[in-house]
């Protein structure tokens, strides 16, 4: 389904106006598809370690 003109421009003003938003939403998409495609145990221990360690601030 093609996206209207108007709706289009909104979209990019949107983008335009929350840049920090979508860097935050990219980077939690990425680590949530690292975690659940990639990561080994190693790996999942250290994440636990490092949110434990940001918890605790």
């Amino acid at each position: 389904m093609p996206v209207s003109d108007t709706q289009k421009k909104a979209n990019e003003k949107w983008k335009a106006a929350n840049k920090e938003k979508q860097k935050i939403y990219r980077y939690r998409l990425q680590a949530k598809k690292f975690i659940n495609e990639f990561a080994s145990q190693d790996d999942l221990l250290e994440l636990c370690k490092m949110i434990d360690e940001k918890l605790k601030e």
